[in-house]
């Protein structure tokens, strides 16, 4: 299998330490059994503030997976992103569980509050792959988007959301609500560590079985460079809002290298 995993790796990085890398995710993608086709195995590392990001995205059984982490040396950033992965095919592969909050991430991160705006829910993100760098990007302050990312949302229960935000390591996930056939997010957060935001208030969703609690609020309307002025100004890592002209739900994010990215769905 590894010469069909690619990799898309920092400058400085040797033949053998890619062939090494490849050999590494390789093993992991086949060690949980028999039986699981794991296929497109993609590995992006990157040198980050805190070390080496090694982040892998697969498909399992025709279902698209992701991992990520960091440490400070390559060969413990590959250790844990194997064990990562490892963890993501037995997850996806047997019956759905919520995931512990806060996690191994999250527990020694402080989440800012702020009071003034409870329309505002804040995460902490995990940087979204295959994304487009923007030519000429203004890193100033006041408008330091560098990456967008535009898809085609998906319209589907916020239960559905919350299982492909945990099968792609997301802290985020921006899709369209049936319910209310607006834009919405679901995000990780306590207590239970499953939270639904709309760009509309609107009441709980229907039956569920995931223990998702609900944001009363709609998203704040805000422009692009209000959304960053505000997320800069209270230090924000993450910021769910509605672009004014058509309502659409934008989710501003602070990526690893400290500046920001923007979701926003493809019109």
């Amino acid at each position: 299998m590894g010469e069909l995993v690619a990799v898309r790796a920092f400058e400085g990085l040797t033949g053998e330490v890619l062939a090494e890398a490849r050999a590494r995710v390789a093993a992991a993608a086949v060690a949980p059994g028999v039986g699981t086709l794991v296929e497109a195995l993609r590995i992006r590392l990157a040198s980050v503030a805190d070390g080496v990001l090694a982040q892998v995205n697969a498909e399992v059984d025709g279902r698209r997976i992701r991992v990520q982490e960091v440490a400070a040396g390559l060969g413990d950033s590959l250790d844990r992103v194997a064990d990562a992965l490892r963890g993501r095919i037995r997850a996806v592969t047997g019956a759905w569980a919520p995931r512990p909050w806060p996690g191994p991430r999250t527990a020694a991160l402080a989440v800012p509050v702020l009071p003034a705006v409870p329309a505002v829910p804040v995460f902490v993100p995990a940087e979204t792959a295959e994304v487009v760098e923007a030519a000429g990007a203004d890193t100033s302050a006041g408008s330091r988007i560098v990456r967008r990312k535009e898809p085609a949302l998906v319209w589907c229960s916020p239960e559905a959301a919350a299982r492909t935000m945990d099968a792609m390591d997301y802290d985020i996930h921006l899709f369209t609500d049936p319910a209310t056939e607006t834009d919405a997010v679901v995000y990780r957060v306590g207590p239970t560590g499953y939270r639904l935001a709309r760009t509309v208030a609107a009441g709980p969703p229907g039956r569920r079985t995931v223990p998702i609690t609900l944001s009363p609020h709609g998203a704040p309307r805000l422009t692009e460079a209000q959304a960053v002025e505000r997320l800069e100004g209270a230090e924000l890592p993450f910021l769910f809002f509605a672009q004014p002209a058509d309502g659409r739900g934008r989710v501003l994010y602070r990526r690893f290298d400290g500046r920001l990215g923007l979701i926003a769905g493809r019109a």
